[in-house]
């Protein structure tokens, strides 16, 4: 194969292999909502508790607001997921029989947990 046949090849691949990444990146962020939804946490936000079903609704109201700031599953998290665009003030996930943990490692560790089971 010449050069130039190569580097065209390999140009050509690059939207295919973004379009791969995006469709993960949608796949993962949908679990994360949807594991957060269903699961027997309370969601505290601005000091305030919600079940899991509003945190689920809110989150997905993020993401569909600020897409625009998401590139990968961990600046979905890191950017909409941990903390409040307003106040700032963290985001926490109460499980029962459980401590509260900041949202952002929340869902990192489900997220791990989501990629190891691929």
């Amino acid at each position: 194969m010449t050069l130039l046949r190569s580097i065209t090849f390999g140009v050509l691949l690059i939207p295919i292999i973004v379009a791969a990444d995006a469709t993960d990146t949608t796949a993962e962020i949908e679990y994360l909502l949807s594991t957060l939804g269903s699961s027997e946490c309370t969601f505290v936000r601005n000091g305030k508790r919600h079940d899991a079903e509003r945190a689920e609704e809110h989150l997905r109201m993020k993401h569909r607001r600020g897409k625009r700031y998401v590139t990968t599953t961990e600046t979905f998290i890191e950017r909409l997921a941990s903390r409040s665009s307003m106040s700032k003030k963290p985001y926490y996930v109460e499980c029962p029989d459980d401590e509260p943990v900041p949202s952002g490692d929340w869902l990192m560790q489900r997220l791990a947990d989501y990629r190891a089971e691929r």
